[in-house]
């Protein structure tokens, strides 16, 4: 009695397991074709308008990391929590640097706190990955029969 119990249990865990797999997938597959165009999008305004600023670049390099976070996940099965630091840490700077002549100083100074914010949460998850690393993780079942 209790065999068949643990193998429905088995069985059911390895449904879910395809399930969430296969959601992850169909959302990253989405973010990833989202990114694609929106950066297309980007592309097609900086040659119609003949002129590429600095704001657009960075922009860019938003979709970049965008694109390497979903790369990351899919080579990896992991994601790194430093990347959406990084991909924010250039958002807040782009903003700033976008709309610096209409911010008064102590928003300026606010959003400049806000990167620094987002700058020392980096060191700390890195130090915490070197200093502080998980226990070995035990071999996983083969859940892809």
């Amino acid at each position: 009695m209790v065999d068949t119990t643990t193998q429905v249990h088995t069985g059911v865990r390895r449904q879910g397991i395809r399930v969430v797999r296969l959601a992850e997938d169909v959302g990253l597959s989405l973010i990833l074709l989202s990114t694609l165009v929106a950066g297309s999008i980007e592309v097609h305004h900086m040659w119609v308008q003949r002129n590429v600023m600095l704001e657009d670049l960075l922009l860019m390099f938003i979709y970049v990391e965008t694109m390497t976070m979903v790369k990351v996940y899919w080579e990896s099965g992991k994601l790194p929590v430093r990347m959406p630091l990084y991909i924010a840490i250039v958002a807040v700077a782009r903003y700033l640097i976008i709309d610096i002549k209409d911010m008064d100083s102590w928003r300026a100074l606010a959003i400049g706190s806000a990167i620094l914010l987002l700058a020392v949460s980096v060191t700390i998850v890195r130090w915490g990955h070197v200093k502080l690393q998980y226990p070995k993780a035990l071999p996983a079942e083969n859940d892809s029969e």
